[in-house]
């Protein structure tokens, strides 16, 4: 089923044109013309209308944060033991309610399609919930709620740090991102997919490796396996070096990232 939109202003690729009449079906922009009257059953839009736009990496919960990590300056690792702070008193509610206006927000600014670096999945001291996928659900809800479209980039985050004596284990808050390892972490994914499969429209679920310094060399070929055994939307991050410095990974070889 179609539906059609009349714009007295559109933004489009060319500029600004006048009277456009937009036809979407499932979700989808399928026609765009211009210069029309607006014809009986067509929605109108007032105003300058434009497409939506999609934040393609958003971490909810870092919503927390705004306003509270700027006073006396500070780095990366200052802001953070705030993050960790954050992320040490969620659970599934109170997840669901900070994403759903966050989600909300998005909307509200024309963001249509979000992307969502999910990496708290359990809870204190990595406790999995009776559902291991609660935390990734309340997410979903909260999209849904908040009528915004979300890629869940379930994200595999299994070591504390990188240095020079190789990966830290996870300790404090950090123990709520890990799954142990790499197989663990993706038959979970797989659990939330399949709860997911034939379900709401408006979510897909990917699968991301939070950064070298997270995910030990040897298991990032079994996430890579995962997602091809599974086709699914993919993301890597990787530690950004402005702000945390050159990440050995092959030290004896001279290779960082």
């Amino acid at each position: 089923m179609s539906t059609t939109y009349h714009a007295a202003h559109a933004h489009l690729p060319d500029g600004v044109a006048r009277d456009v009449r937009v036809t979407v079906e499932h979700g989808r922009i399928t026609e765009v013309t211009t210069g029309l009257e607006p014809q009986r059953g067509d929605h109108a839009l007032p105003g300058v209308v434009l497409p939506g736009l999609a934040n393609a990496h958003s971490h909810a919960f870092h919503r927390a944060l705004r306003g509270r990590t700027h006073a006396g300056g500070g780095t990366f690792w200052t802001w953070r033991e705030g993050m960790y702070a954050v992320a040490a008193r969620l659970d599934p509610l109170s997840y669901l309610t900070l994403a759903r206006a966050v989600y909300a927000e998005m909307a509200l600014a024309g963001v249509t399609a979000v992307g969502e670096f999910h990496y708290l999945h359990h809870g204190p001291g990595g406790a999995r919930y009776m559902d291991p996928n609660m935390m990734g659900q309340a997410l979903v809800k909260a999209a849904a709620d908040a009528g915004i479209r979300l890629t869940l980039l379930d994200t595999c985050y299994l070591a504390g740090g990188l240095g020079p004596d190789g990966y830290a284990d996870l300790e404090g808050t950090q123990l709520r991102f890990g799954d142990g390892d790499a197989e663990t972490w993706a038959l979970r994914v797989d659990d939330l997919r399949d709860h997911l499969d034939g379900g709401p429209a408006h979510v897909r679920v990917g699968g991301a490796i939070h950064s070298v310094r997270a995910v030990p060399r040897d298991q990032l070929a079994v996430v890579a396996d995962a997602v091809r055994a599974r086709p699914r939307p993919e993301t890597r991050f990787g530690a950004g070096d402005v702000y945390t410095g050159p990440v050995p990974l092959v030290p004896p070889r001279g290779v960082n990232r």
